[in-house]
């Protein structure tokens, strides 16, 4: 792996374990969040689209087709090595006429201009952000009058904390204390109240009124069910849930060692085994209009 940034690293190996199978599934996946992003922005011919935090392209390519001959897509990221993943992509499809690639990132979106596009999407990118009133204020800034947000964010404050009894949705009731320092260990890298949790829906809601957009609507959905098991335990060993924090191996390392991990090890194995996990999940689809 060549990735020399935390945020490349974790798109294009982490979050699917290295597992080639798995990061179809999961694409296939995140391909449904892409095309409801999409049509609540209204994409049209000619328009300057503006993908916030586009990582490997996913939304951005997507809006390509969309605005048509005359139109542009604008790839902005924090991280160089992403921008140009999105660049080969972009020139392997024939579309660089249509593009644009810019290295920034929340909350100034520094080297955009104001009133500069018609439309701003973004995917899972505020959950990384502190400043969440600028964003929504640069969004506003950026936007042309009558121009268009569409945005997805899962609401991870509505599934955090994991109850006591269970890690990674697998039930580890009689292990508690040592699924507690594998979750310390977590925490060390990503402190309790942090930005991907420290706000909901209606906050959402409020960002947005708050930074000028006169018409805001929401979509808000919850999950509490069982889902299949999708990954194996040498894929679930080399998974991080997210660019702050190391795979799951590094976190064990540092959390346990010997008989402990050995018995932790063994009841997760168990669990993925079971072949469901645990979920507890809620998701967010807001579009506004300057």
């Amino acid at each position: 792996m060549d990735a020399t940034d935390r945020w490349a690293a974790w798109l294009l190996e982490h979050r699917f374990g290295g597992d080639e199978q798995l990061r179809e599934s999961m694409l296939s996946d995140l391909a449904v969040y892409r095309d409801r992003v999409l049509a609540g922005a209204r994409v049209s011919d000619g328009d300057v689209v503006l993908d916030v935090g586009c990582g490997d392209g996913l939304v951005g390519v997507g809006a390509l087709d969309l605005v048509g001959a005359a139109g542009t897509v604008i790839f902005s990221d924090v991280s160089v090595e992403l921008l140009e993943q999105c660049r080969r992509v972009v020139d392997g499809i024939g579309q660089s006429s249509r593009a644009a690639f810019v290295h920034t990132g929340l909350p100034e979106l520094t080297g955009i201009g104001s009133a500069s596009v018609d439309v701003v999407t973004t995917r899972s990118v505020l959950i990384y952000v502190a400043d969440k009133a600028g964003s929504f204020a640069s969004f506003h800034r950026v936007l042309r009058p009558g121009g268009r947000l569409s945005m997805f964010e899962p609401i991870n404050s509505f599934g955090s904390p994991e109850p006591v009894d269970y890690l990674f949705g697998l039930d580890v009731s009689g292990l508690e204390v040592l699924a507690d320092r594998v979750k310390s260990v977590y925490r060390c890298y990503q402190p309790a109240g942090g930005p991907m949790v420290d706000f909901d829906e209606r906050d959402l809601v409020e960002l947005a009124e708050a930074a000028g957009f006169g018409e805001v609507h929401l979509d808000y959905r919850v999950d509490i069910d069982r889902e299949p098991v999708r990954m194996s335990w040498s894929t679930m060993l080399r998974y991080a849930p997210n660019p702050l924090v190391p795979p799951l191996r590094q976190v064990l390392d540092e959390a346990l060692i010997g008989i402990e991990r050995e018995t932790l090890t063994e009841r997760l194995r168990e669990q993925l085994d079971r072949g469901t996990t645990r979920r507890r999940f809620a998701t967010a689809y807001l579009t506004a209009v300057r």
